[in-house]
């Protein structure tokens, strides 16, 4: 699996971004580190055969729309569900939903996707919400959005495992998506322990995109932050309907009402999915 370089140009700008006045909740040394091995691991697999010669996954495509508050699922094969479930707007008022992966029966935290898709402790493409103080225009134009997953069930569980050890906060029991904005980071002194386990899952997981369709939101009022100035100017192209805000204290960052989206998953070969969702062999993706 080769992976596209643009997409590290753009978390380096991320992290080089990133301001005391805005995202002050990161863990800076773990997400330097973390940004590392992941620049290592995608690094080393540009090496490889280039997938775009090679049709070696399977390519499906799901459909759906999903309202404020509530969730949505499709059946991927071999006991996986790609699940959207709203975001828990806890004491911030925090609005819209995190992309998840995870079984039939669910296996908490951290899910298939989100243990694939670093960085831990930052702003990240698979939450799609008001969170990290990115208001409801930037969420929006911050599209499409790519992600990984894993589809190997043992791969999953060891990986779940290490990273309830290593994160003192992500603990057996905890719902499918952490509390948006609120994921801790490990303990000093255990990121790299925590790059050392990491390395085996990016190298195995499988590429996915997010692609926002059309949208219902209420714009924030607030200044965009300077990580997301870019995310703004980028709404016009998305088909969207501006709606007033339903309440006085989401104002600031603004509320997302409704989304239609598309994902794009590129499967293994040998994946089964559901023969309804017409999966197509494809060129990997990055």
């Amino acid at each position: 699996m080769c992976f596209r370089m643009g997409s590290l140009v753009f978390w380096g700008q991320i992290v080089q971004g990133l301001e005391p006045s805005g995202l002050t909740r990161l863990n800076r040394r773990k997400i330097i580190v973390s940004f590392g091995v992941v620049l290592l691991v995608l690094a080393s697999a540009v090496c490889r055969a280039d997938p775009r010669t090679t049709p070696n996954c399977q390519k499906v495509v799901l459909l759906g729309e999903v309202n404020e508050g509530q969730k949505w699922s499709e059946r991927i094969g071999e006991g996986w569900v790609f699940r959207i479930i709203p975001i828990q707007p806890a004491q911030a008022n925090f609005s819209g939903w995190d992309p998840v992966v995870d079984r039939d029966k669910a296996a908490g935290f951290p899910d298939a996707l989100f243990v694939a898709t670093p960085l831990y402790d930052s702003i990240n493409e698979h939450e799609v919400g008001t969170t990290f103080e990115l208001r409801a225009q930037d969420a929006i134009g911050w599209n499409p959005r790519s992600f990984h997953l894993l589809t190997d069930p043992a791969l999953f569980r060891t990986s779940q495992q290490h990273f309830q050890h290593m994160n003192r906060n992500a603990q057996p029991g905890m719902p499918l998506s952490a509390p948006a904005g609120k994921q801790k980071p490990a303990s000093t002194g255990a990121a790299e322990q925590l790059d050392a386990w990491l390395t085996e899952p990016l190298h195995r997981s499988s590429a996915g995109q997010f692609r926002i369709l059309d949208a219902r939101l209420a714009p924030g009022t607030s200044d965009a932050a300077p990580f997301a100035e870019n995310w703004a100017l980028a709404l016009p192209p998305t088909p969207h309907t501006i709606e007033p805000v339903t309440g006085p204290s989401s104002a600031a960052l603004g509320e997302l009402h409704w989304l239609r989206f598309s994902v794009t998953l590129w499967l293994p070969a040998a994946f089964k999915s559901p023969p309804e969702l017409h999966a197509v062999r494809a060129a990997c993706a990055g």
